[in-house]
């Protein structure tokens, strides 16, 4: 039995843990670019998850025909403690244990046995500091189909979101145990360490220890149609009205087990998760005004009925029941539109509350395009969320810079984005096509 054994299990542990929070509403690849922006400038394929009456503005001529999106995909990446190089760090340490622990049975001498101390001490303090770091992935996926037009716009839509932290639980049994080890070691007495690993061995040759590997889980899924039409209510231009009825699932899902049954086979029996589907609503108005129509304002709200899931929850492994909420989101933006130039702005009324490790959002943002001749498009933008806070669990959400490109050549189009901030990276593709 060796110490780097259970450091092993301990590091290995916490390390593989994922944890998803409630995931953020579908972004397309040209919003992902523009800071997440899309109420007042979506593009038809792209109203179906932005704002649907933007189905039936004003747009580009290049820009108005029936569209396809087949795919969009995005995800991001956060890291903010750096776990990824803490896990490194923490395998160098074995390795340097391993090679002390040879040399010290080879020839125990004190200069050895201080080594092997200080390796151990390195190597708990290594631990301590990753307990309850976090990593958080976002992943989303979505289809869309749009049929433009002055008098009825029509969409048809899928997408799915999801959000996942990695997150470990050290005990304090386990840091015991580990202090245990090292004040051995420092003893210059590597018959103690063996006694005390002992202790923890079960009947497999396996070390028992308390540390836990928590999962938490929720993912939104969605397909609908989105209906659109512009309305003479007495002011100097129609105002664009729609609406998306659509089919939406959430899931949410609650594992814990200590370390040494933790099985990522296990974690997907069916009684750690839960579902709930039903109908809900999408809402939107769009208002072009100025002397050319050149600024566009806009409202859209997303889940118009609320809904709400319970986790999965077992009191015995320490966990917690947990509520997903999918309450109505209201956003408002404002956009100036040329031949070749798209400047908006926006601003979340309404604010997301969080189900796992991570802040609640309520995000303001800008973003910029710049179209070279229908050809290509630069886009670049921010966001910032006034929701965050320090009393966060997880990994905090502040503000985050995107850009991306589009291409769009003989009616195929192809854009890509990324993000970063102080603890995100990510990017965006998708293809799309004009009929």
């Amino acid at each position: 039995m060796k110490l780097s054994r259970l450091a092993l299990a301990i590091g290995l542990s916490t390390a593989s843990t994922v944890a998803l929070a409630a995931p953020q509403s579908f972004n397309t690849a040209r919003s992902f670019a523009m800071g997440g922006t899309g109420v007042a400038i979506a593009h038809p394929t792209t109203a179906n998850s932005a704002n649907p009456a933007m189905l039936a503005a004003d747009h580009h001529e290049w820009s108005d025909d029936l569209g396809l999106i087949l795919p969009s995909v995005n995800a991001r990446y956060a890291d903010e403690e750096e776990v990824i190089d803490q896990v490194d760090g923490i395998q160098t340490v074995i390795d340097e244990f391993n090679s002390l622990q040879q040399q010290l049975e080879t020839n125990p001498t004190v200069e050895n046995a201080d080594a092997l101390g200080d390796a151990a001490g390195d190597l708990r303090d290594r631990l301590l500091a990753f307990d309850r770091d976090t990593v958080r992935i976002d992943a989303a996926a979505g289809l869309s189909l749009a049929v433009p037009g002055q008098k009825l716009a029509v969409g048809v839509f899928t997408n799915g979101n999801l959000r996942a932290t990695v997150r470990g639980e050290l005990s304090d049994d386990d840091i015991a145990f580990l202090n245990d080890v090292v004040d051995a070691a420092r003893n210059q007495d590597p018959n103690a360490i063996d006694n005390l690993l002992a202790t923890r061995t079960n009947s497999n040759g396996d070390i028992e220890f308390t540390s836990r590997g928590r999962v938490l889980a929720a993912g939104v899924v969605e397909a609908g149609v989105s209906l659109a039409r512009p309305f003479n209510l007495g002011l100097e231009h129609p105002v664009q009205l729609g609406v998306a009825p659509k089919y939406v699932q959430l899931r949410t899902f609650q594992y814990t087990a200590i370390v040494n049954d933790f099985d990522e086979e296990n974690a997907s029996e069916g009684n750690y998760e839960t579902t709930k589907s039903g109908f809900n609503l999408d809402l939107g108005v769009a208002y072009a005004f100025g002397s050319e129509r050149q600024w566009n304002s806009a409202i859209a709200v997303k889940n118009v009925i609320p809904m709400e899931l319970d986790s999965a929850y077992d009191l015995t492994k320490g966990e917690e029941e947990r509520t997903l909420e999918l309450n109505p989101k209201v956003t408002v933006g404002i956009a100036h539109t040329g031949s070749f130039h798209v400047l908006t702005a926006e601003a979340d009324l309404t604010k997301q509350e969080a189900f796992g490790y991570e802040d609640d959002t309520q995000w303001i943002a800008v973003g910029a395009e710049l179209d070279a001749w229908r050809f290509a498009q630069l886009r670049l933008g921010a966001r910032h969320n006034i929701a965050s806070n320090d009393d966060s669990n997880g990994i905090e959400e502040k503000t985050q810079f995107t850009a991306g490109l589009g291409l769009s050549p003989f009616g195929a189009r192809l854009d890509v984005a990324g993000l970063v901030s102080d603890a995100d990276v990510g990017a965006a593709i998708e293809l799309g096509f004009a009929f």
